[in-house]
């Protein structure tokens, strides 16, 4: 399968026209990694340089779509681990002297009260064995007595009496109740997943609202971790093109640095605790675990809060004057989020729910989420089966909401290419 993967990229760039050098040096990493690369001496660990060198390379959405689907399994085989040979049974030690069983002795008739020891007499050890049984025995139940002081006191203690009952969280057994909403599932970040990542963000900022319903990765509603058939890796801050990118920051121009690199934007984001600005493009691979066949039966949007957009200052994240490009992939969705109720819609001409998904054929979801007229904290919850199995995996930001805020009228912001500083959005591009 990696070999797939470094088919096409070579593919890619043979087509392109640009030697190793220069698409090297567009992308920031040196000739050497590349080739390797390219002739599947290694897999990128991120899948964003791969994405650029396709756009570098203009690839179709088709491609774009085949390639991250053939890099999702090259990573997977990277992180299988041979079979290893079970290592040889250590021989078989001479049992200690010690460690065997003391011999079953013949009874020994009492000795009579005030005679010396009897001449050859052996020392029994199972006397001392018995010794120290009733020894352990004594200690057990002192301990067990103690155990029972201490109930019966604190009960007494508590003024309840005896018959109290614990006090124990609303939820089902084993499970401490959480803040927040109940969780129906999660994204198995990253998946998450988490799908995470490769993973969902580690850092976004707090959005002063209610936070998003949390568990562990993956869990259906109601079911183990483990029974999930299912692994979701998310990337909340994906960008469809640095030109459609923008992020709303409680700082003045000066004291916020150029626009990072995409694979770089979750912690640009976290450190400056920046907010998607007019839409977010949310991409997350779905991949299954088991020998079986996993069918994705809908994706629906959940809001967590909903306020006026925030009075920050705007930053578009793509360089005035360089071209932005770009088509739609498969797989892609919309969700107005200034809806009343907000609903997944599949782009125009793409395929809409349910998709089937198994080890060895992952899909890759899209999804561009947009707001004006508000402040939105939301995530995404997508429901599949398997057999008799079916759940719901959450898709957030690692646990958090995803928040979008609408950005108009608010002051703009652009970095000109070879710049080195902000300036406002209609200067820029002179």
């Amino acid at each position: 399968m990696q070999s797939g993967f470094a088919e096409l990229l070579r593919e890619l760039k043979n087509r392109s026209g640009h030697s190793y050098g220069t698409l090297a040096g567009r992308l920031h990493m040196s000739t050497s990694t590349l080739h390797r690369y390219c002739n599947g001496d290694a897999v990128p660990t991120d899948y964003a340089p791969v994405e650029r060198l396709a756009r570098l390379c203009r690839a179709t959405p088709e491609e774009l779509v085949e390639l991250h689907r053939r890099w999702v399994l090259a990573d997977a085989r990277r992180g299988r681990k041979e079979p290893t040979a079970p290592a040889p049974a250590a021989p078989k030690e001479a049992p200690d002297a010690a460690a065997e069983a003391v011999p079953v002795q013949e009874p020994v008739p009492p000795v009579p009260e005030g005679s010396g020891p009897v001449p050859g007499d052996r020392p029994r050890p199972r006397r001392r064995t018995r010794t120290v049984l009733a020894a352990a025995l004594a200690v057990t139940a002192l301990l067990g007595t103690a155990a029972l002081a201490l109930t019966s006191g604190g009960a007494e203690a508590d003024g309840k009496g005896a018959g109290a009952p614990a006090a124990t969280g609303s939820g089902p057994a084993g499970h401490a109740p959480t803040a927040g909403a109940p969780r129906a599932t999660d994204d198995g970040r990253s998946a998450s997943a988490s799908p995470s990542s490769g993973s969902s963000s580690s850092g976004a900022p707090s959005d002063g609202g209610p936070s998003a319903p949390h568990s562990a990765a993956g869990a259906p509603g109601g079911t183990d971790t483990a029974a999930t058939p299912l692994a979701v890796t998310t990337h909340p801050y994906s960008w469809e093109s640095p030109c459609s990118q923008h992020y709303l920051i409680d700082r003045a121009s000066g004291d916020v640095p150029p626009p990072p690199l995409e694979q770089d934007a979750p912690a640009w984001v976290a450190v400056h605790r920046a907010v998607s600005a007019g839409e977010q493009f949310v991409t997350f691979t779905v991949q299954g675990t088991g020998d079986d066949t996993v069918v994705l039966e809908g994706l629906s949007v959940r809001m967590v809060g909903r306020r006026a957009p925030l009075a920050w200052n705007d930053y578009a994240m793509g360089y005035p004057g360089v071209g932005c490009g770009g088509g739609v992939p498969t797989r892609s969705f919309t969700v107005a989020l200034d809806a009343l109720r907000p609903q997944v819609v599949p782009e125009s001409g793409h395929q809409n729910f349910p998709f089937k998904v198994s080890r060895s054929d992952p899909e890759v979801f899209y999804v561009t989420a947009d707001a004006s007229a508000y402040d939105v904290s939301w995530y995404l919850e997508l429901a599949w089966s398997s057999g008799t199995r079916h759940g719901t995996l959450v898709i957030d930001d690692n646990g958090r909401p995803l928040r979008t805020s609408g950005n108009n009228g608010r002051p703009a912001y652009a970095f000109p290419l070879g710049g080195n500083a902000w300036k406002p959005a209609a200067q820029a591009g002179n």
